[in-house]
């Protein structure tokens, strides 16, 4: 018993090399991608929607293996979406949005990641002000 104790502490300490993260963590190889979706003015909102409906927006969009970080309406843009999705799903997005975004918006990809974290732990290395 003691010896099967052993072992799978030795494999569950060799699955978890150093530098590795955890399962519950983001995997290494994803990727955060904002997208801008911007309105065709020339258009009202009803045509807008029935361009999207004909391309089948909420089915097609955003692909299975997207996780929406935040989707936001910009007024006077249009839609601000960031998704995270693996790097091998980059395809997958493009085609995505290729397939049910184009005809109702252009649109505008920037590769993105978070920076508030960073930010915070900047912040506590500063030396506390003290007020006179």
């Amino acid at each position: 018993m003691k010896t099967a104790i052993l072992l799978l502490t030795f494999l569950g300490v060799a699955h978890l090399s150093i530098g590795q993260q955890a399962e519950t963590e983001t995997a290494s190889d994803s990727l955060m991608v904002t997208i801008f979706m911007k309105h065709h003015q020339d258009k009202n909102i009803e045509e807008l929607r029935e361009i999207r409906n004909n391309n089948g927006f909420l089915e097609n969009f955003p692909p299975p293996s997207a996780k929406v970080v935040n989707w936001y309406v910009m007024m006077g843009i249009g839609q601000v979406v960031t998704v995270k999705i693996p790097a091998s799903e980059l395809r997958n997005l493009n085609i995505s949005v290729e397939k049910s975004v184009w005809g109702a918006f252009s649109t505008e990809f920037y590769p993105t990641y978070d920076l508030y974290p960073h930010i915070l732990e900047e912040k506590k290395k500063l030396k506390p002000t003290h007020e006179k």
